[in-house]
């Protein structure tokens, strides 16, 4: 039978002709059409009722590794005035005042129902953790977590300022908030004065603690923040073993090649994982008033996926100060990072840093079409990779455990009493 593409038959079933990822199914080359049995909320061998796709795209749903559900939908009360990355800090700061628990999880689950409707399974967040927020922020988390299991798994990661973390005071407190909710230590890092034994320091804890680490790294266009070298150096001179994150790494795209390209090869030795942001890096670089901007902060995905370090991309902010746009829909965040990073004319499998990578470096269940993989599915009417991220894909079906879900989104009014 040919597909009503807004409605897919229940029951065991086989989508047949579809256009996947050849590196999703384990092949080479680039996309190739072939069949998708379905039954039991998992990916079987062809059988069951028999559906021409017509060769429609399926890929697995998305995993988001760098998002800030903490700071979403603020925007309305508190934009930033400039544009510029410290208009947002000090936008975001001046409005932790407003940060309840009642205030966060209302904006963060309006989020997660944006994620899920455009078809993320899995987030990764960070959560402004300046005392007392700490105390505030991670049990809404622990809350949404909850009730989003099954639908949209979910880890956090603290995310406080080099500068402002006392390793042998208040932190430890934080720090143990961290690990009794199964999360991960973050902190930002740019240019302080003993940032190295601050990083050695930090890294010693998250071992003692078991726990995972993930960094904000060099979000700025200065060539001579390189905060980055200093993490790769304290990760192998302490022999700190657990997963290390770093996001952003800005300032590599302003250096000179050579010194790049030094600083890449720390990184693959020190093993690090790294994700970029290009949307939220494109609205906030370069950014000054009446100048078109020319560096636009987008850092160097090609020269380290030809090192072999795990790249990822995510979509970051969400109508925040940082970035006032956005709908933590991954899609989008494939078609703009496709176009602003060059991935197309490049390697065949830059799908993986969207789906799998992402799920490798955090931690969550893989990322594939293969038989026995869970049936989370993204499946578009686009048969090729132009047709799909030349529109919005408005029309996708987002099926979770092998059933189509309501793809209908939040509506923006449900907010507005926050504001």
């Amino acid at each position: 039978m040919m597909m009503d593409f807004m409605s897919l038959p229940t029951g065991p079933l086989t989508l047949s002709n579809v256009t996947v990822p050849a590196c999703l199914i384990g092949r080479s080359g680039n996309l190739v059409r072939t069949d998708i049995g379905i039954a039991d909320g998992v990916i079987t061998e062809p059988g069951g009722q028999l559906v021409d796709m017509a060769g429609a795209m399926v890929l697995p749903a998305f995993v988001d590794m760098h998002t800030h559900l903490d700071k979403g939908h603020i925007l309305p009360r508190a934009a930033n005035p400039d544009g510029s990355f410290s208009g947002a800090l000090e936008t975001v700061r001046a409005d932790h005042a407003n940060w309840r628990a009642e205030d966060i999880y209302r904006r963060a689950d309006f989020a997660l129902r944006c994620a899920h409707a455009h078809g993320t399974r899995a987030i990764r967040t960070h959560l402004d953790s300046p005392p007392p927020q700490d105390d505030i922020s991670w049990p809404v988390f622990d809350r949404l977590r909850e009730e989003w299991s099954g639908r949209v798994e979910l880890q956090a990661s603290c995310l406080v300022g080099c500068d402002m973390i006392d390793l042998h005071g208040r932190f430890q407190q934080t720090a143990r908030l961290v690990q009794h909710y199964g999360g991960v230590l973050g902190m930002v890092t740019y240019p302080m004065e003993g940032l190295d034994g601050v990083l050695r320091e930090f890294l010693e804890l998250a071992g003692e603690l078991n726990l995972h680490v993930d960094l904000h790294v060099d979000e700025t266009m200065d060539p001579t923040v390189e905060t980055l070298r200093s993490v790769c150096q304290a990760v192998l001179e302490t022999g700190f073993q657990s997963p290390v994150t770093v996001g952003h790494v800005c300032s590599l795209s302003a250096q000179t090649h050579d010194r790049a390209m030094d600083t890449l090869d720390l990184v693959a030795r020190a093993k690090l994982n790294v994700v970029s942001l290009p949307m939220c890096n494109l609205y906030l670089q370069d950014r000054q008033q009446n100048q078109t901007p020319r560096l636009r902060g987008v850092t160097r995905v090609h020269e380290m996926k030809q090192r072999g370090i795990p790249i990822s991309f995510a979509s970051d902010n969400t109508r925040d100060p940082f970035y006032a746009y956005g709908d933590l829909d991954m899609l989008e965040v494939l078609r703009e990072s496709t176009r602003i990073a060059h991935l197309d004319h490049s390697a065949d499998d830059w799908i993986k840093a969207f789906t799998s990578t992402p799920a490798q470096s955090c931690g969550f269940a893989p990322a594939a079409l293969t038989t026995g993989a869970p049936a989370d599915l993204l499946i578009c009417r686009a048969r090729n990779w132009t047709e799909l991220l030349a529109r919005p894909q408005s029309d996708r079906i987002v099926m979770r455990h092998g059933a189509a879900i309501d793809r209908r989104l939040p509506d923006y009014a449900e907010l507005d009493d926050l504001f």
